[in-house]
């Protein structure tokens, strides 16, 4: 029988917040306690690979909707990139995904790593570097990735409400969703070597700018992930392990061959799981049901996704994560930040939450057993790993918890550094407030409600709805209730 689904924020105290871990049965680390200062897990600094950091805490980069129509900054962006700094993280994963093209674009104001907005991106790091000070004290062992992004099948360039697919392969569940037919073109090899020499200006733009690293983003089902599922490609690109990675290796050599120095890291959903959608037979008017798989049962074995269980592609199958991981170390490549999924057809896997988007269901299982299920397979890929530098995702849903969590998996050594990406929308800070013994403002603390992503996706600017006062007080509030009411 499926237990009800504890409210986090209802829970009186941390130790039955462990006692409903126990219920479910998963195996999260959380410590009774929170340690403070020097004695703190989230405090204590890392050094390896040439690589050093202050602390052990990291913002994530999310999906901005407030750039300009040319990709460049707005008002907006450069609070949110402020914000973000007063965390105090050491290790900023980029703010939010940055397209190498126009054509590249999620949507038609995300921002843009390009010549004509260099400019632009100092002014943001400027900003970032700003906020981190005022929290922090100092920049030392800041380290600023960028995060390169192409978003391939998700593409929509011009228009919110008019997707622009760059697909590698027929897929059968996700080109009837994007209604492409059967004659839809795929990428050829030869505009595959035009993104990755757009990747690779983005690189020297990047560093131009002032950023220590870039992100080539592979996760969440963008053009870097779906190269992973290319089982199906004809040709160099597609295929075998060796070639549904040559996209990321072409793409390493030339950034190191024209932008020397640069370092390079990379985000990765590790494992996946085949699409979901709204059960239509528990779902109403004004009321989505939960989420069940797509109907798979004519495409076993499985030839869609990475790594996927072939035999039953609900289920993670971590093998060629390995093999993956084990590329990047031979390559060079320490900065790893993992994890899972996409937001377009699995977003309980991909970030765990109470409260679904607009377009999407409700949870099929208790949000913690997606954040276990993440958190676990970061674990595993670290013990097999102990040379890479591991940056955990999925821990947002832990709510007031968050730190509890964090300390125990940094000092079990489940992970080497605990990034948190929606929480920083409402809350940058926590980690920080916590290890430092100051006061924790649980009325800022996240609750998943999914207005970050409802709200972009309805045309309005990234942010925290609910939660932070530029939004919760600002015109763009009343808009988002009223795009929901005629959802």
């Amino acid at each position: 029988m499926n237990l009800p689904i504890l409210r986090l924020g209802a829970a009186k105290d941390v130790e039955r917040f462990k006692e409903h871990l126990h219920t479910l049965g998963l195996n999260i680390p959380c410590d009774s306690s929170i340690s403070h200062g020097s004695d703190s897990p989230l405090r204590q600094p890392l050094s390896r690979a040439g690589i050093t950091l202050a602390n052990r805490i990291a913002i994530q980069p999310m999906e901005g909707w407030d750039a300009t129509r040319d990709g460049n900054i707005s008002e907006s962006m450069l609070r949110r990139w402020h914000r973000l700094g007063t965390s105090g993280a050491k290790l900023i994963w980029g703010c939010e995904a940055t397209a190498v093209s126009h054509a590249g674009r999620a949507n038609p104001n995300q921002l843009m790593v390009s010549t004509h907005t260099l400019k632009g991106l100092k002014q943001l790091r400027a900003a970032l570097v700003e906020g981190h000070r005022e929290t922090a004290g100092s920049d030392e062992d800041l380290l600023i990735g960028l995060q390169l992004t192409h978003s391939g099948r998700y593409c929509r360039p011009n228009e919110h409400a008019k997707p622009e697919p760059r697909i590698l392969y027929r897929h059968p569940i996700l080109d009837r969703r994007l209604g492409l037919t059967a004659d839809y073109p795929l990428l050829t090899d030869g505009e595959i070597g035009e993104i990755i020499a757009d990747f690779v200006r983005a690189a020297h733009v990047a560093r131009e700018a002032g950023f220590d690293f870039v992100d080539i983003k592979h996760c969440h089902g963008y053009l870097g992930h779906e190269f992973l599922s290319a089982h199906t490609r004809a040709g160099k690109y597609g295929g075998s392990l060796e070639n549904r990675t040559r996209f990321l290796k072409e793409t390493v050599d030339g950034i190191r061959t024209n932008v020397p120095g640069l370092r390079i890291g990379v985000r990765v959903s590790i494992f996946d799981t085949v699409p979901f959608t709204a059960d239509p037979a528990r779902s109403s008017t004004g009321k989505l049901g939960p989420g069940i798989p797509e109907n798979y049962a004519n495409l076993v074995p499985y030839r869609w996704g990475f790594g996927v269980d072939p035999s039953d592609p609900t289920k993670p199958d971590l093998a060629e994560g390995e093999q993956f991981l084990a590329l990047l170390e031979k390559m060079r490549i320490h900065l790893v930040n993992v994890t899972a999924g996409s937001p377009y057809y699995n977003p309980h896997i991909q970030r765990p939450a109470l409260y679904p988007p607009s377009d999407g269901y409700q949870p099929p299982e208790d949000p913690l057993i997606g954040v276990a299920r993440q958190m676990d397979a970061t674990r595993r890929m670290k013990q097999k790993f102990p040379a890479l530098i591991f940056v955990g995702t999925a821990y947002t849903y832990l709510q007031d918890y968050l730190p509890h969590v964090a300390q125990a998996a940094l000092k079990e050594g489940w992970v080497d550094v605990v990034g948190i990406g929606r929480m920083a929308l409402s809350y940058p800070e926590l980690l920080w407030d916590a290890s430092i013994g100051g006061t924790v403002q649980h009325k800022r603390v996240c609750r998943t409600f999914s207005d970050c992503t409802t709200a972009p996706r309805k045309g309005l600017p990234s942010g925290c709805y609910p939660l932070d006062s530029y939004y919760k007080n600002s015109d763009h509030a009343a808009q988002l209730k009223a795009a929901k009411a005629q959802t």
